[in-house]
């Protein structure tokens, strides 16, 4: 993992100093960028993770599969891992924590280091029970390569920089803010017992995760912006699949969990949210 994440971010910039500035790669890169980011927010994270709607075995394969196209290992081991960080947000034993362990490591540090390679079976459950997923968390990698071939079959050195190094920089440092950024910067509107912030800048750059404060409130909603003005393209896309009935059971945001700020936001040590996806 270290060595490819270095070395696609090194592909990134030795492509750029030799290709030079391209609005066209740019595009490229952001056209590739957010179907990705949308495998994070709304497969990673609302799916596994948090459970948030159901869908049919084959759909979850699919999903899986477009989520692990995006380099942050497989999905088994990602939820487990998020998993843990809601149970203890921002407490000792959090596994990527600005409060518990630096800016760096809640960044990006917690992906890279070896100490954490393992997937914890016991907190997924719900999900390992599938041997199609837990042959994709083994072999995570493979949806990378592929992405990586097919970005330079098509487009040869142009598309490989811009189609997959530089759009897969962009995706895991979108994805690493709301590790990192989204609990140092932005609003509280809830007295969640951790750092978690509500910021727009964040919001469109995750198309809808930068609502953390919101997320952390009420974890098991499908929809982190709670508001029609809080833009969440990923629960956009929900809607759309939902619609076609790809997925189902989206869950939403009841009123007394959305307006109960006012009282809340007096007291920053309460605990909001017990909605913790610990293993089913």
């Amino acid at each position: 993992m270290t060595i490819g994440f270095w070395g696609i971010h090194a592909g990134a910039v030795a492509g750029l100093l030799a290709l030079g500035w391209s609005w066209t790669g740019f595009a490229l890169a952001l056209v590739l960028y957010v179907p990705r980011m949308f495998f994070v927010t709304g497969v990673y994270h609302r799916y596994f993770a948090h459970r948030s709607y159901k869908t049919s075995r084959w759909f979850q394969f699919l999903l899986a599969l477009g989520a692990e196209t995006t380099s942050q290992k497989g999905v088994l081991w990602w939820a487990a891992h998020h998993r843990v960080h809601h149970k203890l947000s921002d407490a000792p034993g959090d596994l990527h924590s600005v409060r518990q362990s630096g800016f760096w490591w809640a960044h990006m540090g917690w992906i890279l280091t070896n100490g954490l390679e393992d997937t914890d079976q016991a907190r997924i459950k719900d999900f390992a029970r599938y041997p199609e997923l837990q042959w994709l968390n083994k072999y995570w990698y493979l949806p990378v390569v592929a992405i990586a071939a097919v970005s330079f079959a098509v487009g040869g050195w142009f598309g490989l920089v811009w189609g997959f190094c530089v759009s897969q920089v962009l995706c895991w440092h979108g994805t690493f803010t709301i590790n990192s950024l989204s609990h140092i910067w932005g609003g509280r509107r809830y007295a969640t017992d951790d750092d978690s912030r509500n910021n727009p800048v964040l919001a469109i750059v995750t198309m809808g995760e930068g609502w953390h404060n919101n997320h952390h409130h009420y974890q098991v909603s499908a929809r982190q912006g709670f508001y029609w003005w809080e833009i969440d393209v990923t629960y956009y896309v929900l809607r759309g699949l939902a619609a076609v009935g790809l997925v189902w059971d989206l869950h939403g945001v009841p009123e007394h969990i959305r307006s109960n700020a006012a009282d809340l936001a007096v007291d920053d040590d309460a605990r909001v949210s017990d909605v913790v996806l610990d293993a089913a």
